[in-house]
């Protein structure tokens, strides 16, 4: 969910929006700023993880209780000023890596972003505190390292990337900090998540080497170099094959999910081969962009197979 506030609105001197842009175009830049389809699939991803793993015979009333709907407002505003934060420190960086997109300090003043940064941050962790001392403690604990994680994690290798990945599997795990099932189904989605996380920001990385060289960044293919940072990234990714290809195997032959199964097989697994054969050719900035996009394309699919638990 996003707020129209009026701290959003487009710095009068930054010189973007032309006569007769005004109010869509703010909307245009608020969406890209919070990201907008990133924070309707991490929603969705929740939705899925509490119908289809956690309560998969309740009614739909059950499912959308009150308190759920606490816990995803909670989860997407610490998303939302997450990437706020990020782009306000990475505004020298962005204008070369991505001038295109760039947002805070163009569109939007960066006192207004730090800003909503906080009111964002204070209204995920108040909400997730006033569903339980356990939740309040791991928005807490997310908008913190989303902040370290933008001042300065990003900038050392690796550091930054498992930061990423950690905070993705949290998201997963949020519902059943919630409603404690004990379900084991929900811990291997998480994994998942993390490992394919992991790659996708170290293949950001080496997109990303050249405005970060110039910043003076320490990340993985600016310290290891290029070559050396694609084996890691496909380490992480051949655990991940491997624990998707346990996932198949079970589905198939052990639970009879056959839906599941060919899911995972078809639209997971079978992609996960086909990008660790085109990291292994990439060489590119272009090629490590496509990558980063076949992840999320993954990852999307990833969450839809959790209908087959339903």
């Amino acid at each position: 969910m996003l707020f129209r506030l009026p701290l959003f609105a487009a710095d009068a001197t930054a010189g973007v929006a032309g006569p007769g842009s005004g109010g869509s175009s703010s909307q245009v830049q608020l969406a890209r700023l919070v990201r907008l389809p990133n924070l309707l699939i991490m929603a969705l991803c929740l939705l899925l993880v509490r119908a289809c793993l956690l309560l998969p015979e309740a009614p739909w009333r059950q499912v959308l209780a009150p308190g759920f709907g606490l816990l995803l407002l909670s989860a997407l505003s610490i998303g939302a000023a997450g990437y706020i934060i990020n782009d306000y420190y990475d505004v020298k960086i962005d204008a070369i890596n991505r001038p295109g997109r760039l947002v805070v300090g163009r569109s939007i003043n960066r006192r207004h972003a730090m800003l909503a940064h906080l009111v964002l941050s204070g209204l995920g962790v108040g909400l997730g505190a006033l569903l339980s001392p356990l939740l309040g403690l791991v928005n807490l604990g997310s908008a913190l390292l989303l902040w370290g994680y933008s001042a300065r994690f990003k900038r050392v290798a690796l550091v930054g990337n498992v930061s990423i990945a950690t905070l993705t599997a949290a998201l997963v795990l949020l519902p059943e900090l919630q409603l404690h099932t004990g379900r084991s189904a929900v811990w291997g989605y998480a994994l998942a998540a993390f490992l394919l996380t992991l790659v996708r920001e170290i293949v950001k990385d080496v997109e990303d080497m050249r405005g970060d060289a110039q910043h003076e960044c320490r990340t993985l293919p600016l310290v290891w170099g290029v070559g050396r940072t694609k084996w890691v990234a496909g380490f992480f990714l051949a655990c991940l094959a491997l624990l998707v290809a346990g996932a198949v195997f079970n589905a198939l032959l052990m639970s009879h999910r056959y839906v599941l199964g060919l899911w995972l097989l078809g639209l997971v697994l079978v992609p996960l081969l086909g990008l660790a054969a085109a990291l292994r050719r990439a060489d590119q900035r272009r090629h490590f962009a496509r990558l980063s996009i076949w992840c999320k394309a993954i990852m999307l699919a990833g969450v839809l197979s959790m209908l087959g638990l339903a």
